[in-house]
């Protein structure tokens, strides 16, 4: 116990009232944390999901639920604390669990929560941790198990999540994130951004100690940064499948631009950090899947591809002099063409696609232009490449769609010498 009071000494960034609930919980084996901003019409249900989790699949275990709040005004902590649980008879839970709920102090944003949730696995000692969104409605009790058994059966250190998609759902993803993670790490990260994740102790503690907390990650989500960070450590990684991820909105939704700046700025911020690790990996290597995929099917969504050429077209128009700063005359040229078509039957080429953003992260390296503004450019050249993709596989089967991607994980595998080649460039 004595140990303890000196670290939560050290950890000025929690506040008072969150140590003084860490205390009384004492040491725990396994911990789920659930950041929240104002989540009152799912949260409850959530916590229900967890509790029954806990019940069902861990029943020996010393359990905690943490709840590092971003400053909720719709009563979400109050939810949180007297959410009703499962019978414990019914899951013939065995100890007693724990939960916490407080505001976090620090830079608001999902980054400073899992912070906090790190924080609290090294002070508890805690095994294993599973971070759940406050807002995933189909979240069920076996979630609980599929993040954590992997870490804390198996001795992993970071389990990412596997979800039954449709063809057109997670595009960034499929078309940017996925492959251009594989190919740059060598590891098949399906969803390096997922929001729904696990992590060991030791991996909580190495990133408590790295300087990142005052950089531009600490404001919004730690992915893709922790699956990297993950894999340069020589950390044991994992994948789980959790089946279908229906979300509820809890307010207005990140426009696009918004969200390529936060998502692929952070990536290739994380490029920048770890390029003596990535520079000399060649190929990739499949990640350990646990599980059983779910066969669950409904019907596509089919994204507006007329609205997405027309905002590659203008894009492309007025922002030439920016674009001519990033991009190579040769690639600016081959997209300008295809934008003076833009219609359905133009065609956004895997290879330019692949040259294309392999030239945003060198250009990204060399810092060609305000880095913020730089990523924000992309957007529009995101959308040729979504609205070519899209009208391409209008009446593919699912099958059909993955293998698609799967060629181009190939191609940007193929063409890494082109990044390391853009990366080393000077101007």
């Amino acid at each position: 116990m004595e140990e303890m009071e000196e670290k939560l000494a050290e950890e000025s960034f929690l506040s008072e009232d969150y140590l003084r609930q860490l205390m009384a919980v004492g040491e725990v084996d396994i911990l789920v944390a659930v950041p929240t901003f104002n989540n009152s019409k799912t949260i409850a249900s959530i916590v229900s999901a967890i509790h029954a989790g806990f019940a069902r699949y861990f029943p020996r275990a010393r359990a905690v639920l943490i709840n590092p709040d971003g400053g909720s005004t719709d009563g979400t902590p109050e939810i949180v604390r007297s959410a009703a649980v499962p019978d414990p008879q019914a899951g013939r839970t065995l100890r007693t669990v724990h939960r916490v709920s407080t505001s976090y102090l620090g830079t608001s944003g999902k980054g400073s929560a899992i912070r906090t949730a790190f924080a609290a696995v090294d002070l508890l000692r805690a095994k294993a941790c599973a971070v759940i969104s406050p807002d995933v409605v189909s979240l069920t009790p076996q979630w609980v198990e599929s993040l954590i058994a992997p870490i804390y059966r198996d001795q992993f250190d970071y389990v990412g999540p596997l979800y039954h998609r449709d063809k057109f759902d997670g595009l960034l993803v499929s078309n940017l994130l996925y492959p251009l993670v594989r190919a740059v790490y060598g590891k098949r990260i399906r969803e390096p951004i997922g929001g729904d994740l696990a992590f060991s102790s030791r991996l909580a503690s190495h990133c408590l100690e790295l300087d990142v907390w005052r950089e531009d990650i600490a404001h919004y989500a730690l992915n893709p940064w922790l699956p990297t960070t993950a894999m340069v450590g020589g950390y044991r990684i994992a994948q789980s499948f959790l089946g279908v991820r229906v979300q509820e909105s809890s307010g207005p939704a990140l426009s696009l631009p918004a969200t390529i700046r936060q998502v692929v700025g952070t990536l290739f911020q994380a490029l920048e950090e770890h390029y003596s690790f990535w520079s000399s990996q060649t190929g990739s290597e499949a990640v350990p899947a646990c599980g059983t995929a779910s066969e669950a099917a409904s019907e596509p969504a089919r994204p507006d591809c007329h609205r997405l050429w027309q905002t590659f077209r203008s894009g492309t128009h007025d922002l030439e002099a920016i674009l001519r700063q990033i991009l190579s005359p040769e690639t600016l040229d081959a997209i300008q063409a295809i934008a003076a078509r833009c219609d359905e039957e133009s065609l956004f080429p895997d290879e330019l696609w692949v040259r294309t953003t392999y030239e945003f992260a060198s250009s990204h390296h060399r810092s060609v232009i305000h880095r913020d503004h730089l990523v924000q450019a992309l957007t529009s050249l995101y959308c040729g490449r979504i609205g070519s993709f899209v009208q391409q596989h209008l009446d593919a089967e699912a099958a059909q769609v993955e293998e698609r991607i799967e060629g181009l994980c190939l191609e940007y595998e193929r063409l890494k010498p082109y990044l390391l080649e853009g990366w080393s460039k000077k101007e």
